[in-house]
């Protein structure tokens, strides 16, 4: 009963209570706010804490048009991200395959070193000591070469690896910066949607639920895919 307190009518106002009056008090201050911002929204009035801030976009009907891209599906239908994929894969695999017959040459290089300076351990006795010495100076000069060798490639393998991941990063850049560009066009030139928004996989989804009638997926891929073979027809006819 310490914390209990008396109220104007002369009940007992609990900590219960008092919660739960707290909690609807904040319910009604939320539900306040949202209304307040759905009537401004509606009547294009700019932001109070941005003077320049554009209006919403409220159509005359109140109706704002609204679409989504299914990104899975575009990944895995247009024709440009394929062969991007397949000409990276390409790049990377020169790379790998280019230090991997490096590193296989210096492998029987060091091999073949080993091998002669077994040799020599075994034959050193018909040398005179000039000739041992000459020798011995020859396999520790190559040694140190291919120890040399050994860390150039190293480097050589993170430099390979930075080449790929920036030529990667590059081509999807241009690649995305392509789909924005398409997708403005075709907006500009069909349905002027007010906003076109990109739903992903279950793992990180910017879309929790659409309509299937929003989905203009399908419509995006085709016209990309067409534009692209397009652009590649044009490329082959002016490299003959």
């Amino acid at each position: 009963m310490e914390n209990d307190e008396l109220t104007t009518n002369g009940t007992i106002k609990t900590d219960n209570s008092k919660k739960v009056l707290i909690i609807c008090n904040i319910v009604l201050l939320v539900a306040v706010v949202l209304l307040y911002i759905f009537h401004f929204a509606g009547v294009g009035t700019r932001s109070l804490s941005n003077p320049d801030a554009k209006p919403a976009m409220v159509k005359e009907d109140g109706v704002l048009k609204i679409a989504y891209v299914n990104v899975d599906s575009l990944n895995a239908n247009y024709t440009y991200i394929k062969d991007l994929e397949k000409d990276l894969n390409a790049y990377k695999n020169g790379k790998e395959n280019s230090l991997k017959q490096q590193m296989q040459k210096l492998q029987n290089d060091a091999k073949a070193l080993q091998d002669e300076y077994q040799n020599y351990l075994k034959t050193g006795d018909q040398l005179t000591l000039s000739q041992q010495q000459a020798k011995e100076a020859d396999l520790k000069k190559r040694e140190g070469e291919i120890n040399q060798r050994a860390e150039k490639l190293s480097s050589l393998e993170q430099e390979y690896a930075a080449q790929v991941a920036e030529r990667h990063a590059t081509e999807n850049e241009k690649m995305l910066n392509a789909v924005y560009a398409f997708i403005r066009e075709y907006n500009a030139a069909n349905q002027q949607f007010d906003l076109i928004l990109a739903k992903t996989g279950k793992e990180l989804p910017l879309i929790l639920y659409g309509n299937e009638a929003m989905d203009i997926t399908e419509e995006i891929v085709n016209g990309l895919n067409e534009e692209y073979k397009s652009l590649k027809k044009n490329n082959e006819t002016e490299k003959k």
